[in-house]
């Protein structure tokens, strides 16, 4: 049952790297919603608390990395955002 959850995690955490590289690529996150990533990156950090409670390691692990990956996304949000 690990594996399957180690096997979710793994691709539902490497799916944020093709946005992050487009992101890097274009220097543009104006297509990117804010809000959705703010709501995100919270629900993120909530299954990442409750895999630490629940001691549920692919929980853990997969939610540290997509933490991570939405993180870099927030940053390149504010960093390519556009100032008039």
């Amino acid at each position: 049952m690990e594996t399957l959850g180690y096997a979710a995690g793994i691709l539902t955490s490497l799916a944020f790297i093709p946005q992050v590289l487009q992101i890097y690529k274009t220097k543009s996150a104006k297509d990117v919603s804010l809000a959705m990533f703010l709501l995100f990156t919270t629900g993120v950090v909530l299954w990442l608390i409750y895999g630490i409670k629940a001691n549920a390691f692919p929980v853990i692990v997969a939610n540290a990395i997509t933490l991570l990956l939405s993180l870099v996304i927030l940053f390149f949000k504010y960093k390519y955002r556009k100032t008039i």
